[in-house]
């Protein structure tokens, strides 16, 4: 395609021709034609100039529209209008375009959007001859958000092992900022859901609940050859020791922890330690093993944007106990589908809703409701990985190392992929790679 220039160029030397010409008919031809030949060069050259402000103005709607979209939940709409044309002058460098208006439209309905519409009108410079003054440009920018909304669990190391190199101080600050960073990705309640879920070998899910029927009671008791109260029926029995369950009337001073489901005597009897089935009345092996855990940490808390009530609990944390990933693991999953002590929000049809669990722990496993080595736990816990991505929930894990216990396989198979697999050897880092997870998970939570 010829420039405005080249046909400019090429009429001018047609023009010169025709003023060379002897033929008086051709003089007037041409006399009668130049004015509508020149004015449409003319208007090529207004129409490109009209473009170029059309494309200024079509960046400048972008860009205030996704910073509108921090705010509009929360602007009146007088507000979004008087921001969007500020936000919008802010950007619109283009001086010669007059009578310049943007306005702001925001809705809830089936999802959440602002659009701005644009407009101006862009001074003719050839095109006034034909009584044409100026040109009316417009265009549009949308933001869609709130499609999709996110389910968050944080399950966080609180064993004995994160009292040394300031390992819990830094992960209750991680943990703190990455509830910051998940409420300003939120436009309004209820777009991202977080459940807070502290874990050693057994994982709190409040001494209030003794009377729930998701309970079973078979591993609240006593072994004759000692062990603390910090010991399992099945382990009581291997180490030659004999079980005497407590009477239900103690029920009521039981503080609250929880061991894997499974049958008493082993997980295999429906894997229930592996999967998120709902508890079952009458069936046992469904059911939350209460314990009298000396070592039970912070009560979990389900799904909430209450980030108060969470940032108290992450202050909470003190450790203590030895190490089940895998009940940390499988409470977290249960705490995003609901069952047991955890319920969900009811679930919007008009929005998409995407899973994550975060798993941070310094230590290996060495123990769970059947075992007390490492082999026999983390093929338990592998089953519980695989589950949770075949059932699309996005993992990660977070290793510290800061005794040179070196990378863990199974946390990196469990890892939804490579990326989502952190190795750390000092303490400060946990800060810096919950920022990363945080950024990830808001725009998991943002993208469309």
């Amino acid at each position: 395609m010829m420039s405005v220039n080249t046909i400019c160029s090429r009429l001018l030397k047609a023009y010169r021709n025709f003023i060379a010409s002897r033929d008086g008919n051709v003089a007037v031809i041409f006399a009668i034609t130049l004015i509508p030949v020149v004015g449409m060069v003319g208007a090529a050259v207004d129409f490109s100039h009209a473009n170029s402000v059309k494309v200024a103005m079509q960046s400048a709607l972008d860009a205030t529209v996704l910073k509108l979209s921090k705010e509009a939940g929360t602007d009146t709409p007088a507000q979004l209008q008087t921001n969007a044309t500020s936000y919008f002058q802010a950007v619109f460098n283009r001086p010669e375009a007059q009578n310049v208006t943007v306005t702001a439209a925001y809705t809830t309905s089936g999802g959440t959007h602002i659009t701005l519409n644009g407009s101006a009108a862009v001074p003719t410079y050839f095109m006034g001859l034909m009584g044409f003054n100026s040109m009316t440009v417009t265009d549009t920018a949308a933001a869609t958000w709130g499609t999709t909304r996110l389910l968050a669990a944080l399950v966080l190391d609180n064993t004995g092992s994160m009292a040394q190199s300031g390992k819990i101080a830094a992960e209750q600050t991680a943990s703190k900022n990455l509830l910051t960073q998940l409420q300003s990705a939120a436009h309004s309640d209820g777009d991202v859901y977080v459940s807070v879920i502290p874990f050693v070998d057994a994982v709190n899910v409040g001494a209030s609940n003794y009377t729930a029927s998701w309970l079973t009671w078979a591993d609240y008791g006593t072994c004759s050859r000692g062990g603390g109260t910090n010991i399992t029926q099945q382990l009581c029995k291997l180490g030659g020791g004999s079980w005497t369950t407590y009477p239900t009337s103690r029920q009521s001073s039981w503080t609250g922890c929880v061991l894997d489901r499974g049958d008493v005597t082993g997980p295999d009897v429906g894997n229930y330690d592996t999967n998120a089935a709902p508890p079952t009345l009458g069936n046992a092996a469904t059911q939350f093993a209460a314990v009298q855990y000396s070592s039970c940490p912070q009560q979990s808390m389900g799904l909430s944007y209450n980030w108060s009530a969470m940032t108290t609990l992450i202050n909470n944390m003190t450790p203590s106990g030895v190490t089940n990933q895998n009940i940390g693991l499988a409470i977290g999953w249960m705490s995003l589908v609901g069952g047991g002590p955890y319920t969900v929000p009811s679930l919007d049809p008009n929005y998409t809703y995407k899973k994550a669990i975060i798993l941070l722990t310094d230590g290996l496993n060495n123990t769970d409701r059947w075992y007390n080595t490492q082999s026999p736990v983390d093929a338990r816990q592998t089953l519980t990985c695989k589950n949770i991505q075949a059932a699309g929930i996005t993992i990660y894990t977070v290793q510290v190392s800061t005794d040179g216990t070196p990378r863990s396989t199974l946390l990196e198979t469990c890892a939804s992929d490579s990326s989502k697999y952190f190795y750390l050897t000092s303490a400060t880092e946990i800060i810096s790679t919950f920022s990363s997870i945080g950024t990830d998970l808001s725009n998991l939570y943002l993208s469309q």
